[in-house]
Parts: structure tokens; C-alpha cells; sequence
């Protein structure tokens, strides 16, 4: 409990910072620039910088209040919500096809160095980290979606909101196949690299020479105990990754037009929107934050040094 209470309030902490950093650029800087376009008096918030920053936390906690667009005057929170299924969707079919990759691949270049898979890993992580997710986005769009017709090449369609013009699991899982192998295949470069460290970090233990001399297989000691010693810094990886490929979404997105968060960060930033902005900002870095939480706290499930911790 004491793990847990110390994670929260360091969460809590760094919440009031990201805001206050976010009211501060946004807010405050542009609007004591002298040549800059002052918002409407409607959408100002007046007082002192203290009392300022006071209200926009106040408006945030209590009622979920980050004000309204000066391009459409709609509410921000309205609109990122309505983005937030999108980017989630894209973010979590990812980070599924990031894992389905990245293990397998870092697994058999550990077990099998200097040989095919490990020649093969290496020039993956080599195009992976040099490929922009935009150009791969926009080849996979061309070759599979618009050349051979396999899949749709851009668009979203919900899975239940017939607004956008059609509905369905499987026409929602046709539109995002191609986002989910874009965003998996450029971050599962960097950690195929880091699973393949880690395990041949550890194949050099005295443990897995004794359970090799026992006659065990290598399958069986990479499922039976290489895996389990390894999976807190994976889980760390894991989380440190997914927080800095959030911000990938803006690019994928903009491939596919997805009507996401990072999409709407993308046009609020084009038309100069501070408070949308402002909003799909803190809206993404909170994720990131939460990410982070709940990679904390999966350390107490993980490891049991955590949950036996005493003072």
C-alpha cells in the first residue's frame, strides 16, 4: 500500500506541474507577445497568474473544462473525446503488433547469434529506426489500399457510429490494419534490440548453463525462466516506449487521416487554435503519465520484492 500511495502522489504531483506548464505556454506567453492576435475577450481568463491558473485547474477537475476552439467554438473536451476511441484503438492494436514482432524476433536473434535470424534482426532494427512512420504509412496505404485493393487505404470507420458511413467490427479492424502494422513495425525495431541484450545478458548465468547441462531446451528455458527474469525491465521498456510512440500517432494519423488525437493536434496547430492545442497536448501527455502509473504498479505484480518491501 505504501508502493501504491507513493506512485499516486507522484502522479499527482507531476499532473499539477504538466498543467501548469501547459497554462504557462499556451496562455500566458502567447498572449504577452506584442504582436501577436489577442483572443477574444469571451475566451480570456482574467486575474492574476496565480488566480489564473487556479481557475483553469478548477474548470479541468471539477467539470472536465478545457474552453472552447476559437476556429468551430466547440468545447475542446467535446472533441477530444470524440478522438480519444480513435487513438486508443490505434495505440493498443500497435502495441499488439509491436509485441507479436518484436519478442518473437528478439528470442530467436538471443538464441541464435551472428546467424540468419540474428542477420535478419539486425537489418529490421536498421529500417525500423531509419524509416519515417509517415513515408511507411503513406507506401502502405499506396501498395495495399490503393494498388491491390486488399484493405482500405485511409479512413476510419466506427464500430458503432453510422455517422462516419459504416459500422461493423469487421469494416473498424479493415480501416485500422494498415495504422496498427505502420505504428507496430516503427517501434518494434528499437525494442528488438533491447529483448535481444537483455536475453543474452542473461543466457550467460549460471543458472541456464546448469539448466543446459540438465538437458533442457532452449525454448523451455527461455519460457521457464528467461522470460520471467527479464520481464520487469521489459515492463519498464515497455512502458518508457509506449509513452515516447504516443506522440507517433500524430504521424500515422496524418497518414491514414484518422480522425484521432493527433490529427486534431495537427489541425489546431495549422490554425493556430491555442486552446484546442493546448488541450490535445495535455490530453496526450496525461496518457503518457497514466501509462507510466500503470507500468508502476504492474512492478507489484511483477515482482515480488515490491510486494514483500518493507520500510
Amino acid at each position: 500500500m505504501r508502493y501504491v500511495l507513493g506512485r499516486l502522489v507522484s502522479t499527482a504531483l507531476t499532473f499539477l506541474a504538466i498543467t501548469l506548464f501547459v497554462f504557462v505556454a499556451f496562455f500566458r506567453i502567447p498572449g504577452a507577445n506584442a504582436g501577436r492576435q489577442h483572443p477574444p475577450d469571451q475566451y480570456r481568463i482574467h486575474g492574476s497568474l496565480l488566480g489564473q491558473y487556479v481557475h483553469y485547474l478548477w474548470a479541468l477537475v471539477r467539470h472536465g473544462d478545457l474552453g472552447y476552439s476559437y476556429a468551430t467554438r466547440e468545447a475542446v473536451t467535446t472533441r477530444l473525446l470524440q478522438g480519444a476511441p480513435v487513438t486508443l484503438s490505434l495505440v493498443l492494436g500497435g502495441l499488439v503488433v509491436w509485441l507479436l514482432i518484436a519478442l518473437p524476433l528478439g528470442i530467436l536473434s538471443a538464441l541464435r547469434p551472428r546467424r540468419l535470424a540474428d542477420r535478419v534482426s539486425t537489418l529490421f532494427v536498421f529500417a525500423g529506426v531509419s524509416i519515417h512512420p509517415v513515408w511507411l504509412g503513406l507506401m502502405l496505404s499506396w501498395t495495399f489500399g490503393r494498388y491491390l485493393h486488399v484493405v482500405p487505404a485511409a479512413g476510419y470507420c466506427s464500430i458503432t457510429d453510422l455517422s462516419t458511413g459504416c459500422d461493423g467490427l469487421g469494416h473498424w479492424a479493415s480501416h485500422l490494419l494498415l495504422p496498427w502494422l505502420t505504428f507496430g513495425l516503427v517501434n518494434a525495431a528499437l525494442f528488438t534490440t533491447m529483448v535481444r541484450a537483455l536475453l543474452q545478458e542473461e543466457l550467460k548465468a549460471d543458472y541456464v548453463r546448469t539448466a543446459l547441462g540438465k538437458g533442457a531446451g532452449s525454448l523451455r528455458i527461455v519460457r521457464a525462466h528467461l522470460l520471467r527474469n527479464v520481464m520487469l525491465p521489459l515492463t519498464t521498456m515497455v512502458g518508457l516506449l509506449a509513452g515516447t510512440s504516443v506522440a507517433g500517432v500524430i504521424f500515422v494519423e496524418s497518414a491514414f487521416n484518422l480522425p484521432g488525437l493527433g490529427g486534431t493536434l495537427r489541425q489546431a496547430t495549422l490554425r493556430q487554435d491555442l486552446p484546442m492545442t493546448a488541450g490535445a497536448v495535455l490530453f496526450l501527455t496525461l496518457a503518457v503519465v497514466a501509462l507510466n502509473l500503470a507500468v508502476d504498479l504492474a512492478y507489484a505484480v511483477v515482482d515480488p520484492r515490491v510486494r514483500l518491501m518493507r520500510g
